[in-house]
């Protein structure tokens, strides 16, 4: 895997979102920022860890199922530090063909992806250094045309990003951007925050911590984005992501209070 663009300098006293996500889920590649910022949310919100983790196994679940359905070519925006199993890994264990590109604006993010995101030889794995709020660069940038044939079914992936979208980038128009450039028989998956299975003053306390960084939009929130004329929702819908196929993540289930995130799945059509 190789990346025509060169990382641009890591700031080390801004916490940034895939540093710390990578901290709460127990991994070392994040600064004290990063960990500082994490400590923050996770004294309104105890369970953040199990949030962090069950939006992880919601990845799981969702790139197996569309690897399964026949997808072989994923667009991972926003993919975080490297974790595994990654999307490339349960992709390639399908088959072992599967084309991956991820996409991140996190300069570290681009050094470990350079290292450890090589991915199975038949198949390709490519890394570019984007921001979700330029569609078209991502949808332009060479590195993708040349690892995804965009005439053929894509899985989009938004794993815990959309949250990080302000109203006032105006999500919906980004979203659609990539919507329309994808065929039919594609897929797209997201999860997001959301404060709605919470009590209403850990609600408000967690709120006024997340939201100088986050907009945590509801389930209802968080389908309006997603109403596009292409899209049709996969049962269950917007779901809380521990309860979303129940049956096929790691048992017993939490319970939704304790996890505030939601998840869908949305198949592209005519």
């Amino acid at each position: 895997m190789s990346s025509h663009q060169e990382s641009g300098p890591i700031d080390t006293s801004v916490a940034h979102p895939a540093r710390r996500y990578d901290y709460l889920l127990g991994g070392k590649d994040n600064f004290e920022a990063d960990r500082e910022s994490a400590h923050r949310i996770e004294e309104q919100m105890p369970t953040i860890r199990l949030t962090a983790q069950e939006n992880r196994w919601f990845l799981h679940r969702a790139v197996r199922f569309l690897a399964e359905q026949g997808i072989r070519q994923f667009l991972d925006v926003g993919t975080g530090i490297p974790t595994s199993p990654n999307t490339h890994q349960i992709a390639q264990e399908v088959d072992p063909g599967s084309r991956i590109v991820y996409v991140d604006n996190d300069p570290l993010v681009l050094v470990h992806a350079r290292a450890l995101l090589t991915g199975d030889p038949r198949g390709r794995t490519a890394y570019l250094e984007a921001d979700l709020r330029e569609p078209r660069t991502i949808l332009e940038d060479p590195q993708l045309t040349e690892v995804l044939d965009l005439d053929r079914p894509v899985a989009l992936l938004l794993i815990a990003v959309l949250h990080f979208i302000r109203d006032d980038d105006d999500p919906q128009r980004l979203l659609a951007t990539l919507i329309d450039a994808l065929p039919e028989g594609s897929y797209v998956a997201a999860t997001h925050v959301t404060l709605e299975y919470m009590s209403a003053e850990q609600f408000a306390a967690v709120r006024a911590t997340a939201e100088r960084q986050t907009a945590a939009r509801s389930g209802t929130e968080l389908a309006a984005l997603f109403d596009h004329p292409r899209l049709t929702l996969v049962e269950p819908g917007v779901q809380s992501v521990s309860q979303w196929w129940p049956q096929d993540a790691p048992q017993p289930r939490p319970p939704v209070e304790q996890v505030a995130c939601n998840g869908l799945l949305a198949r592209v059509g005519p």
